[in-house]
């Protein structure tokens, strides 16, 4: 194994991978014969979840929505109003609360979905096989739709998104610019698109805005295959690991997740927003710590839509969470109950309703693959 191949922990020649700025790798003869079928389900899949933000026929953002009297989403789902800083808001200001938490983590997303876009447009720079690279190119184009139904729905409802969070702004620029393979496809495939699957199931079942609802469906279509894209390395790639590699992967994955789930609800990622519910940040951030406990986190990750038992769920699934870590996870999710549960994800199902959409109103008359079948 050369160091190249040592650092991106290649042990599939599908994965295989060349430095950004090698360009002339691209041209070797026998790269372009020696394509992997290993993408060609997902990729020839892609017609069938086509969709277009700008027409109307698949979402309309220009239906109206009231934000200053109606909850975009449950108000149960919002983690401030489970502390004291609910406490001290009157129903007015907890609606106000709930949507100003909701153009923020919409805004999340998007600042998610641009990184997902150069992730995706920079494998296309370094992945040799002629199928891998097809795919990153394919899901480029979709993230770049995603991109833009995001920006269009925030523009809708508060005119522009708000600035990233520093801890999800650290870890999108680590991603994006990191010349490891495995950690670009750990990193986006599973963690972050298995928390935006998880996002996205509880928008479509919790929302209250019908074009929320249709936003988060049509995306999940995409995102649903980006998810496959990453479960194909982990077959291909965890059972052939050594102990120092499996560790290594194991190790990042956990670190994270703990950055993941400690910082992404937190006050101090969004110190903007409560000077306009008159309440200072840091106080909100001191009520927020006391009041989500590791019981209470836990109490909330048993619900199968939570976002962050989905994303347990997916590194299990994938092998990157083993003994020697389960313990970790432990405490905030049933991770026994997980490791028995099939492979069936909680946001596969409204995938599927929102591709047969899809096929109907784009005149497909083709059967089309089902998500489990595009492995």
């Amino acid at each position: 194994m050369t160091g190249s191949k040592q650092a991106n922990i290649t042990v599939d020649p599908a994965y295989d991978a060349v430095d950004p700025s090698d360009f002339k790798a691209m041209l070797e003869v026998d790269r372009y014969t020696a394509r992997s079928t290993a993408f060609d389900k997902i990729i020839a899949a892609t017609h069938d979840h086509f969709w277009d933000p700008f027409d109307t026929r698949y979402i309309d953002f220009s239906r109206p929505f009231d934000l200053e009297n109606e909850y975009l989403v449950d108000p149960a789902q919002v983690l401030d109003l489970a502390t004291a800083i609910g406490d001290r808001l009157d129903e007015k200001g907890k609606i106000r609360l709930t949507n100003l938490t909701t153009q923020w983590s919409l805004s999340s997303i998007l600042h998610g979905e641009q990184g997902a876009l150069n992730l995706s447009a920079s494998l296309c720079h370094i992945l040799k096989d002629p199928g891998a690279q097809e795919y990153a190119a394919n899901q480029t184009r979709e993230e770049a739709r995603h991109v833009a139904a995001f920006t269009e729905y925030v523009k809708a409802r508060w005119g522009r998104p708000q600035p990233v969070g520093p801890a999800l702004g650290n870890l999108l620029q680590e991603l994006v610019s990191s010349p490891l393979v495995w950690k670009k496809i750990v990193g986006m495939q599973m963690l972050v698109e298995g928390l935006a699957m998880g996002a996205f199931a509880m928008l479509f079942k919790d929302g209250r805005d019908p074009v929320l609802r249709q936003l988060t469906q049509l995306v999940m279509t995409d995102e649903a295959f980006h998810h496959k894209f990453g479960k194909i390395w982990a077959d291909r790639t965890i059972p052939r690991l050594s102990e120092h590699e499996r560790n290594q992967i194991e190790d990042w994955a956990w670190e994270v997740f703990q950055v993941l789930l400690f910082n992404l609800g937190s006050p101090e990622q969004k110190k903007w927003l409560y000077p306009q519910l008159g309440i200072d940040w840091e106080w909100a951030q001191a009520a927020f710590m006391e009041g989500l406990t590791n019981t209470v986190i836990r109490e909330r990750m048993q619900e199968r839509s939570n976002i962050m038992r989905v994303l347990v769920k997916t590194l299990i699934k994938a092998g990157i969470i083993t003994d020697r870590t389960a313990g970790n996870y432990a405490a905030f999710v049933d991770v026994k109950e997980l490791y028995a549960e099939g492979d069936h994800m909680v946001g596969d199902d409204i995938a599927e309703e929102g591709i047969r959409f899809l096929r109907k109103l784009n005149g497909s008359t083709a059967t089309g693959l089902s998500l489990s079948a595009a492995e």
